[in-house]
């Protein structure tokens, strides 16, 4: 059987083969630049990716929008009390809207909004307000924790989901329950818009 030997340099010397238990921290330095350019090309050319550390933000161009005008016609046919379809600000954009029971024997009718950066939803309903407030919030018999003027109207504050707050007071027998992340602003421009709209037509 022939003998494999290892390759000879010029001077006659076996030139040793190393394996990669013998790579100086030099290959290794040098292994980790030639990554990060690659890395760093790759970002260069792709300048959509961003780090952002903390609380992941959700891009409001990628949420879902609904047409809240005709979601609410639709529900104002066959509810039994009134709905009312707020005028907000252009920088508000509807994305969201569902009807649900309010035990034992109403419905709420939800509207949400996305301000700049907030989320401001509006409930209605002909049932009484603890129990609008009840299912719009998730607390049973949860007490006021203050109240404030908007629209011409006092509202009773409540505590809302995780650390949100809600709004509610009753028009024409209808409950209006305002609830979301948004600022004061925020919730003092939904107060005041509901209230100055007209109930829209049953067909």
């Amino acid at each position: 059987m022939p003998l494999v030997t290892a390759p000879a340099c010029d001077d006659g010397r076996v030139a040793e083969k190393r394996d990669r238990s013998q790579h100086g921290l030099r290959d290794m330095v040098l292994s980790l630049t030639a990554l990060l350019l690659i890395l760093g090309a790759l970002l260069f050319f792709n300048r959509g990716c961003a780090f952002s550390p903390g609380v992941p933000e959700a891009d409001p161009n990628t949420a879902p929008s609904v047409d809240a005008g005709a979601d609410l016609s639709r529900y104002a046919s066959s509810a039994d009390f009134p709905i009312r379809l707020p005028v907000l600000p252009s920088g508000w954009r509807a994305n969201s809207s569902s009807s649900g029971p309010v035990p034992p024997a109403s419905v709420v009718v939800r509207v949400g909004w996305l301000t700049p950066g907030r989320f401001v939803q509006l409930s209605q309903s002909g049932a009484p307000g603890a129990d609008v407030v009840h299912v719009e919030t998730g607390q049973k018999d949860s007490k006021p924790t203050g109240s404030i003027e908007a629209g011409g109207r006092t509202w009773q504050v409540f505590p809302g989901r995780r650390a949100e707050k809600a709004w509610t007071t009753a028009v024409d027998g209808v409950t209006l329950v305002i609830t979301g992340s948004g600022s004061e602003d925020d919730f003092r421009t939904m107060a005041e818009a509901v209230l100055a709209a007209t109930p829209l037509p049953r067909s």
